[in-house]
């Protein structure tokens, strides 16, 4: 999935805390910011701060789908569907 992309950061889940995928990222040359497992003998350190901004990335999403005609995607033109996007955001933005 994240083969091929271009990316300074891979912010993931404990889910994702594998040796494999760990050894990808860092062939990819990015920063894995994932938290390691609480089994996982050598703890290892991540940015917390970033991982942080993960969970409101996540919560704005979660809010966006409370705008049923983003959820269902109502609006037939590229331009509207983006256009209310835009004022989803604002509203969600100033809540």
């Amino acid at each position: 999935m994240i083969e091929g992309e271009e990316t300074e950061a891979v912010i993931a889940d404990k889910a994702y805390d594998s040796d494999e995928f760990l050894a990808l990222i860092a062939q990819m040359g990015a920063e894995a910011v994932i938290p390691p497992k609480s089994n996982r003998i050598d703890q290892r350190e991540y940015d917390e701060n970033l991982y942080a901004d993960r969970n409101k990335v996540e919560r704005f999403y979660n809010k966006s789908k409370n705008y049923r005609r983003l959820a269902t995607r109502y609006e037939k033109t590229a331009r509207n569907f983006l256009a209310f996007w835009h004022i989803a955001s604002c509203v969600i933005l100033t809540l």
